[in-house]
């Protein structure tokens, strides 16, 4: 008889053991699932130090008058026009104009040196060894943030990667090739020194898309960004230097995409794309050039010559037919007088750029 109440007791115990586990089942199945949140992409960090403003400067718009507040310096308006500046004093971004990425230009100045280790002739980057070049680089740089401490600057080298040249050369381009080891010289000295590259193509005959693509190993590099000059582009039949080149701005919006894509696929930081312009006929169809969400643009007006002149124009190009953003080249060597930092800033807009030939 024990045996038979023992069993019954089993039978009872396994038969609760099984309801139980019945009951947990069937509440895991009505128990909601944990959503799991995807990891957020982190933006890359930004491969460059500003300049940071001296203790005694002063912003500039504590430094200036009411009327040098409310109108663009009198030179810009050397071929007439409205005087009530288009933007606030210092602004960089054009008017109408907005900045999706977070790109350098968006809250920093970049003060660039321009030349090839190459040429003493092309700007002042051939002229000294790269030490001596970053030291000068900075205090140029140094004195931008201190003319303007609300947007400290970036010293930045802007290369020259292919020179136009009167020869056609083996490949039938009219353009010289820096060589590899010479960019990754110059790439390298900007990682030690917190600064960032453009590297600068002229066409000859070749294309926008070519050039920029024999140099995307360099473009991924997260400190190094893109610069074209216009007016080296010439026809078949044309050299350069001797006949005036021009680019469409459908050729350039490429540029643009495909660096974009490039930033993107490569988890890089946002770039921009500087495009430089002298004289109206070396650009067309401008209105084509257009940022995206990850890559700037900016007009950079770098003709020589009388201050005054310069003024006018960076108006007439800049200014009157905005890009996002403006960029300004000074001459050393041929520009009269050669303008001061503080005179630089108070364009209208504000270049975002300034490079030094």
């Amino acid at each position: 008889m024990k045996k038979i109440i023992q069993l019954l007791l089993a039978a009872l115990l396994i038969a609760l053991l099984g309801a139980c586990a019945e009951q947990t089942s069937e509440e895991a199945e009505e128990a909601p699932k944990k959503e799991t949140t995807p990891e957020l992409k982190k933006d890359p960090e930004p491969p460059y130090q500003a300049l940071e403003p001296s203790e005694d400067a002063v912003p500039l718009k504590e430094r200036l008058s009411k009327e040098e507040l409310t109108n663009m310096p009198k030179q810009e308006l050397a071929l007439g026009g409205n005087p009530k500046r288009s933007v606030p004093v210092g602004e960089t971004l054009a008017k109408g104009m907005e900045d999706k990425s977070n790109g350098p230009l968006k809250d920093y100045r970049l003060v660039a040196y321009y030349g090839t280790p190459q040429s003493e002739n092309m700007g002042i980057l051939g002229t000294m060894e790269p030490e001596k070049f970053m030291k000068e680089l900075k205090e140029q740089a140094q004195a931008y943030s201190d003319a303007d401490p609300d947007r400290p600057a970036i010293p930045t080298i802007e290369l020259i990667t292919t020179m136009a040249q009167r020869d056609p050369g083996p490949e039938g381009t009219y353009v010289s090739k820096l060589p590899d080891e010479m960019i990754e010289e110059y790439v390298k000295l900007a990682e030690k020194h917190d600064a960032l590259v453009i590297l600068d193509i002229q066409l000859g005959t070749d294309t926008v898309m070519n050039q920029v693509k024999s140099i995307e190993k360099w473009l991924k590099h997260p400190n190094v960004h893109l610069a074209i000059d216009t007016e080296f582009q010439v026809d078949e039949g044309e050299v350069p230097g001797e006949n005036l080149g021009q680019v469409d701005g459908e050729e350039i919006q490429k540029a643009v995409e495909y660096l974009s894509k490039l930033t993107e696929k490569n988890n890089l930081p946002d770039k921009f794309v500087l495009v430089h312009q002298f004289t109206e006929h070396v650009l067309t169809n401008k209105e084509a050039i257009q940022p995206t969400d990850n890559v700037e643009v900016a007009l950079n007006f770098d003709g020589w010559g009388s201050s005054i002149d310069k003024m006018a124009l960076y108006k007439k190009y800049v200014r009157d037919t905005p890009s996002q953003y403006g960029g300004f080249k000074v001459f050393y060597d041929k520009d009269q007088p050669v303008m001061t930092p503080e005179e630089v800033v108070k364009l209208d807009p504000s270049p975002a750029i300034v490079n030094y030939q």
